[in-house]
């Protein structure tokens, strides 16, 4: 009979109560209480991942968890409510220090789009109302870029969060009727590019006009104009701006673009949604989608 044991984790499972848990060894992260207290809000049972402990001298180190932790104590309420932790026994300070390093160096995080997907099998709303907006226009969300596809993914989600439903449609009715499906002109900067402006003047802006006016103007020479005034969607929005108001009676005046004034904020206001890249900026998902509570994966963008 083969011998499987090379292959099973020497550890012991255990319900600790958090106060007799330590996790401030030199080599951990600073706690996070921002992640903790909005973790906490979305708190999910089953995001729980058992924590990690290395017990030394009778003492039970966290080395991977120490998050975790803290979220169940606030939405608990007590540090005496007991936790599923994987014992380790006989480690020494340096292999736990070695595991803490070299946890997360072979992990492969969801993509947007996996998480997305998995969102439309759980029936999730946001999600389902995104895939039927682009039905309507004849998109489909892809991993990789193609014709008739988009794939930044966590950028139609947070201009849908930040802006609205209305204007996630304003701006792929803009974007499809101004360049007619050119695959380039769905990045995440430009997406969020034309949201900035959509949202700045709403009504001020005429779509014909942007349509005619920027309609004329290659991505391409949009995306060098682009880049040459900053970086992400403030570049974009720059540059789409500059052209629509050329020779314009009445330009919009560009620096509305960086200040809220004149529109009522919605609390989604405070989610960042600078892209650095319009192919691949797409992957740094933001921070209002959660895995799970395990410390490992706080490190992709700062999940639960």
């Amino acid at each position: 009979m083969m011998d499987y044991s090379p292959y099973i984790p020497d550890v012991k499972f255990e319900l600790i109560p958090i106060r007799n848990l330590y996790s401030d060894q030199d080599y951990q992260r600073n706690l996070s209480k921002k992640h903790v207290e909005r973790a906490a809000k979305h708190f999910d049972l089953c995001q729980i991942n058992p924590v990690k402990v290395s017990r030394r001298d009778g003492i039970n180190y966290v080395f991977n968890g120490q998050h975790t932790i803290e979220i169940i104590a606030l939405v608990s309420g007590s540090r005496d409510t007991p936790v599923w932790c994987m014992v380790y026994e006989g480690l020494e300070y340096q292999h736990e220090a070695d595991i803490f390093a070299k946890q997360m160096k072979y992990a492969k995080p969801l993509s947007p789009y996996e998480i997305f997907m998995a969102n439309i099998e759980a029936g999730n709303d946001k999600q389902l109302i995104i895939r039927e907006l682009l039905d309507s226009y004849h998109l489909r969300l892809s991993p990789n870029k193609q014709v008739g596809c988009i794939c930044a993914i966590a950028t139609l989600e947070n201009i849908y969060d930040k802006y609205g439903l209305q204007n996630l449609q304003r701006v792929l009715r803009l974007i499809s009727a101004t360049w007619e499906g050119d695959v380039n002109s769905y990045s995440a900067s430009m997406l969020s590019g034309v949201a900035r402006i959509v949202y700045a003047f709403d009504t001020e802006l005429n779509d014909e006009s942007f349509k005619e006016r920027l309609g004329i103007h290659s991505i391409r020479e949009i995306t060098r104009s682009a880049r040459e005034r900053g970086i992400g969607s403030i570049g974009y929005a720059e540059a789409l701006l500059f052209i629509y108001n050329k020779k314009m009676k009445y330009p919009l005046d560009i620096l509305r673009l960086h200040s809220g004034k004149g529109r009522k904020k919605m609390y989604t206001d405070y989610i960042d949604i600078e892209e650095d890249d319009e192919d691949d900026a797409d992957n740094a998902y933001n921070d209002y989608n959660y895995n799970s509570y395990d410390d490992a994966d706080s490190d992709n963008g700062d999940n639960q």
